[in-house]
């Protein structure tokens, strides 16, 4: 089952953007990691098995203030 999670991270600089890609990227099961939003303050999580609670808690500890926006199963057109 792949998902897509979209997470709001309070980065200030574009060292802590860089940072909470490095910290998204090295979650378990992680197959894309990307920027959203207008002031690019939106992180999505795209993989297999990712635990978003654990990974917004490890977001919060290294880069700062995390909420979770969605988290959505992604269907593949056939």
């Amino acid at each position: 089952m792949t998902q897509k999670i979209v997470m709001k991270v309070q980065m200030n600089c574009q060292k802590c953007q860089t940072k909470a890609l490095t910290v998204a990227a090295e979650a378990n099961g992680v197959n894309f990691v990307g920027l959203e939003g207008a002031e690019k303050d939106k992180v999505v999580v795209m993989g297999d098995g990712v635990d978003a609670a654990t990974l917004a808690t490890t977001m919060r500890k290294k880069v700062g203030h995390t909420d979770i926006i969605s988290v959505a199963e992604v269907k593949k057109g056939n």
